[in-house]
């Protein structure tokens, strides 16, 4: 009488066993899958990798100004062949700062770039730092290139670089990233 409630316990558990086996290999499966997906999207934000707008002689630089806030947004453009990267930012007191994002000493070391922490921007070959409010300020030393009033037209839409302007420190940009 019971020998086959033993057998039934024995086949349940048989399935039991079945079933939580494949899910068990199913999620070894999958979720390093999800998992590295899930690092290479926030290893690409932290890294400002965006996608690059290609612009030819007819085009310009546009950055919305509903965009630009007190977190420094990095533009990345290509300029015939070399991938350049504009950064904007609203100062403490609400003021556009413009730069490029490559450093004026450590440029050619292909790690003269900046990334933001907290207020500060970093160069990531020295380690100078300073706040968003001296972006674009001043020329020369361990600073972003500054993009000027003189160089950049806003508008109380955009900021507008030109293609032309662009071009010309396109040069700067030429081991931008490569120190690695």
């Amino acid at each position: 009488m019971f020998w086959p409630l033993i057998k039934m316990k024995k086949k349940s558990n048989s399935l039991v066993i079945i079933v939580v086996a494949v899910i068990v290999a199913v999620l070894a499966f999958t979720l390093p899958k999800l998992m590295s997906q899930k690092e290479e999207v926030s290893v690409s934000a932290e890294a400002g990798e965006k996608d690059v707008q290609n612009l030819s002689e007819s085009e310009d630089l546009v950055i919305p100004l509903d965009k630009v806030t007190n977190n420094v947004t990095f533009y990345a453009v290509d300029v015939d062949g070399t991938e350049m990267e504009v950064m904007a930012v609203r100062d403490s007191s609400g003021n556009i700062r413009t730069a490029f994002n490559t450093c004026q000493v450590c440029y050619s070391s292909g790690r003269g770039y900046y990334q933001q922490e907290g207020n500060d921007l970093v160069c990531q070959n020295c380690g100078n730092s300073f706040t968003t409010d001296q972006v674009g300020l001043e020329s020369g030393g361990c600073n972003p290139v500054p993009i000027m009033d003189n160089d950049r037209k806003i508008t109380d839409t955009s900021i507008t670089i030109s293609y032309d302007f662009l071009k010309n420190y396109k040069e700067i940009f030429a081991q931008w990233k490569t120190g690695f």
